[in-house]
């Protein structure tokens, strides 16, 4: 059953790649001071709006006119008071947005900027952008790469997972929000930034000098593994190209016969829903791969689609702790169908529906959470997690030793077979 509109089921904190950003500002009408001509409640109020049943039962218009009056009367106390003027009103716009948003008190229900969303969309639609090509964490102390995209430059200076940005261009980056950070490291290619970097177990910092390059996004890695086993790596779900890659991996994989397959899922915050169903469907021939619950009871089931091309084949789906929400639903999938082995670390624990709506003028989009996810068997996720079959963490010396023994556990399940 396909959506009545686009779900996104994003952790944006462990997807956002380091990339060139466009953005577009739009025109906010104010309330009628000086320089805006009408005034916006007479906007919001118009034939236009739309209210709530419940505003329309307790006096509509009226009654939003006197819930707002405080906002109002905030917005002029700014424009007539605040010693800096004037003031910015597409951002005074958009921290209110945000405000809304942060009142509803939902962590994964927030307000996107044009800046974030076009970062989004790009890493969802695999375009070709400048920049040092890898995946950040923009939500800690300090910008935190999560993974090099192979064949980057970030890959090829050395960059590793759990580097953390501490300086660039010898500029210190403490105390700055991590999204700032982010947009300095991009850039035109051809151009070279200097990162100073902290890296986990390495006593004292580690200088990189980065020239960045013109980088075609890929969510699909591939290859085959000693022992005979492939081995598909998936960042995201993004959009058909993603499906459409992926598929043709599993045809490139399967060409060689191998013993058995391992999906990697490890740092995947997620992505599209029909995505992570088409991506199911290809290990699961029929029945239910997840179930979508609403606060009203109201229930949609999403059934594996016919022609998957990896059914049959020995199957270990990698986790951990990064994996979240379209990854979760693939590996709960696989594991209450018996489908294949879940190794590593429990997921994140986000199985939360989020709405987005694009807003006018080329301002981001709000996503709004609508309803939760469970399992085939109908575990839910939300806050929970996958629990892995075979739990195999990850020490900090495996890492310094380039060691991966979630990945060695894998092939070990397979050949076992």
């Amino acid at each position: 059953m396909k959506p009545s509109f686009t779900r996104i089921a994003l952790f944006i904190a462990l997807s956002i790649i380091i990339l060139t950003a466009a953005c577009s500002l739009g025109f906010i009408a104010g309330q009628s001071y000086t320089g805006f001509s009408t005034n916006p409640l007479t906007l919001l109020l118009g034939k236009e709006s739309v209210l709530s049943a419940e505003h329309q039962q307790s006096g509509g218009a009226s009654d939003l006119k006197d819930l707002f009056a405080p906002f109002w009367q905030a917005w002029n106390i700014v424009h007539n008071d605040f010693i800096n003027q004037p003031v910015d009103d597409v951002a005074l716009m958009r921290g209110a947005i945000r405000g809304m948003m942060e009142g509803l008190q939902d962590q994964h229900s927030s307000y996107i900027d044009p800046e974030q969303l076009a970062a989004f969309t790009t890493q969802m639609e695999g375009e070709q952008y400048e920049g040092i090509g890898a995946w950040v964490d923009p939500t800690g102390d300090y910008l935190t790469i999560i993974s090099p995209m192979i064949g980057s430059p970030a890959e090829k200076a050395g960059l590793k997972p759990g580097d953390k940005v501490i300086a660039i261009d010898g500029e210190d980056m403490t105390g700055i929000d991590g999204e700032l950070v982010r947009q300095r490291v991009i850039g035109k290619k051809g151009t070279t930034v200097h990162l100073t970097i902290m890296r986990p177990g390495v006593d004292t910092p580690l200088e990189f000098d980065i020239i960045r390059e013109s980088i075609t996004s890929s969510n699909v890695m591939s290859r085959m593994l000693d022992g005979n086993v492939a081995y598909v790596r998936l960042l995201a779900f993004g959009d058909e190209k993603t499906t459409s890659d992926f598929h043709k991996a599993l045809e490139n994989l399967l060409s060689e016969n191998p013993e058995g397959l391992i999906l990697d899922l490890r740092y995947n915050g997620g992505g599209l829903l029909n995505s992570a169903v088409d991506i199911a469907s290809e290990f699961i021939s029929e029945g239910v791969i997840v179930y979508e619950q609403y606060g009203d009871g109201k229930r949609l089931t999403y059934e594996a689609k016919p022609g998957g091309i990896a059914t049959e084949i020995p199957l270990v789906v990698l986790i951990n702790e990064g994996s979240a929400s379209a990854s979760e639903i693939v590996a709960g999938a696989i594991q209450d169908t018996g489908r294949g082995k879940i190794v590593g670390v429990k997921s994140y624990g986000k199985g939360s529906v989020q709405k987005w709506t694009n807003l006018i003028n080329d301002q981001g989009a709000v996503r709004v959470t609508i309803a939760s996810w469970l399992t085939p068997n109908e575990r839910s996720i939300n806050e929970i997690g996958i629990s892995p079959d075979v739990v195999v963490e990850i020490t900090e010396e495996d890492v310094n030793a380039g060691k991966d023994p979630q990945l060695d556990k894998a092939i070990q399940i397979l050949l076992a077979k």
